[in-house]
């Protein structure tokens, strides 16, 4: 059994529903555009404290922007 995880977002989908970019975002919670960038593409899993910074952001749990693939 392999133990990582693969995760999805809808960090792409909250930001247009906001209508803000990713540089604002980012502003928002305190990282750069690339991170933000990065996390959104899933090139990058946030820790657990960006993960909750961002899911706070939107007002949404951190399962409702963050989804385990089976």
């Amino acid at each position: 059994m392999n133990p990582r995880l693969r995760v999805s977002n809808r960090l792409r989908v909250l930001r247009a529903e906001a209508d803000i970019t990713q540089e604002r975002l980012a502003q928002d919670v305190g990282v750069t555009r690339v991170t933000v960038n990065c996390v959104e593409r899933g090139e990058y899993l946030p820790s657990l404290e960006l993960a909750l910074l961002l899911a706070r952001r939107f007002g949404r749990t951190v399962e409702e922007v963050f989804i385990v693939e089976e």
